[in-house]
């Protein structure tokens, strides 16, 4: 095969999967990797090649924090939480959502939006039938609080897992970098929310009660469990921190944490492993191939040269160019097949264009792609698993509605995080 056939029949598997994504009319993750098995089938890559393709400390870190989680939810923590922010908001539905939100957000920082949903979204309808009042304020917030708060760490959403992968930047570097600008944009869209359902969250002193009685101790369901999983958490967390000066990779901090939470809980392997989300596994490993066939043939530097040539290399143009750009995408396409194709384009526009501080580059790409999510109900994982949640328990969440509340939101964050990125890395 000629390498202009190469580039053609690489561009056009890669097309075709990506629109297969967005139509969701097969598994995502099933496309995926038909979509990579093809790439190695018709030659463009060996089996060797593809294997090499795959970043293997982005799939490390998201085994390792799915096995940690998969133990720690089995203990009631988080209900536990919830159940305690309710009581300490005295059942005021607005501080109720309020508090609820900022555990997501924290929760979302530390473990992952996904999984975080998942966690909060009973909880919530326990809490809001007791209020009698409409839950679907209360998860749309906790969405959008889950898709900013994973914003600001290494592990809190797959984007930047895949981005620190990429660059060698550490969690300290996510948090310094990133963290101050997520809290205002949290409590910016906090405030409009507050604006936004307003009216909406009354209820009588009767219902208040019913949240007051109570016994959110009750949530904890193994505290020997919940000390040995906190112990580990805490040290998997220092070992984030101080991977930079350890030498060590992300994904073997994780990895570490998990098998030293499974030696000392001696839970049944079978069990746990059961609880990691396999086909996000998968689906990852096949982007990773798809991509690796891009770069190979030369389509990325391509586009690399093309996007220079727009921008004309100036860092400022480029650095909003990317943050924009990765925002609108993400609201309409899934955020980690996206940074997936970002992420080698990048470099090589560093490359190409001279540009030898990368680093503006990379928090745009976090900073769109993370907020980006919160743009339609397509947007982030986060947001498809809350409406499915949602729709079991007779409340719907349509496409219409989460764009007229999500998309306005998404913009104040991008608007905001423009002006961050400005003066901090460009003025």
């Amino acid at each position: 095969m000629s390498h202009n056939t190469q580039v053609i029949v690489a561009l056009v598997i890669f097309l075709i999967t990506y629109a297969l994504i967005i139509s969701e009319k097969l598994h995502r993750t099933v496309v995926a990797l038909a979509g990579s098995a093809l790439i190695i089938l018709v030659g463009i890559l060996n089996q060797e090649e593809a294997v090499k393709a795959i970043d293997f400390n982005t799939i490390g870190l998201l085994i390792g924090m799915m096995i940690i989680v998969g133990i720690t939810r089995r203990t009631g923590v988080f209900e536990f939480l919830a159940l305690k922010a309710a009581k300490t908001a005295k059942g005021d539905p607005w501080l109720i959502m309020l508090f609820l939100a900022i555990i997501t957000a924290v929760t979302s920082a530390l473990l992952d939006n996904v999984t975080t949903v998942l966690l909060m979204v009973p909880v919530t309808f326990s809490i809001t039938e007791k209020l009698n009042i409409n839950p679907i304020p209360f998860l749309l917030t906790q969405v959008i609080a889950s898709n900013i708060g994973g914003t600001a760490t290494l592990i809190g959403d797959p984007p930047n897992i895949m981005i620190g992968s990429a660059t060698g930047l550490t969690f300290v570097d996510f948090i310094l970098n990133l963290g101050g600008v997520v809290v205002i944009v949290f409590a910016a869209n906090m405030l409009a929310l507050k604006l936004i359902y307003r009216k909406s969250l009354v209820v009588d002193e009767k219902r208040k009660a019913k949240i007051m009685s109570l016994d959110e101790s009750q949530a904890i369901k193994d505290h020997f469990l919940l000390r040995k999983c906190l112990v580990v958490l805490s040290v998997t967390i220092v070992g984030f921190i101080l991977h930079g000066l350890l030498h060590l990779e992300s994904a073997t901090i994780a990895l570490g944490g998990a098998i030293l939470l499974l030696l000392i809980t001696r839970e049944e392997p079978e069990d746990i492993l059961l609880t990691i989300e396999w086909p996000t596994i998968f689906f990852f490993a096949g982007l990773f191939v798809l991509v690796g066939a891009l770069g190979h043939v030369g389509i990325i530097e391509w586009i690399a040269k093309k996007a220079l040539d727009a921008t004309g290399g100036a860092l400022t143009l480029t650095t909003m160019s990317i943050l924009w750009l990765s925002a609108i995408a993400s609201a309409f396409v899934d955020n980690i097949p996206f940074v997936a194709t970002m992420i080698p384009l990048i470099q090589k526009m560093g490359e190409l264009g001279g540009i030898e501080n990368l680093r503006p580059l990379w928090w745009a790409l976090s900073l769109g792609a993370c907020l980006g999510g919160n743009g339609t109900l397509i947007g982030a994982s986060a947001n498809v698993i809350v409406a499915g949640l949602s729709e079991k328990q007779g409340f719907s969440i349509t496409f219409k509605m989460f764009f007229k509340l999500g998309f306005p939101l998404m913009l104040l964050s991008i608007v905001i995080a423009s002006v961050y990125i400005y003066f901090v890395y460009l003025f």
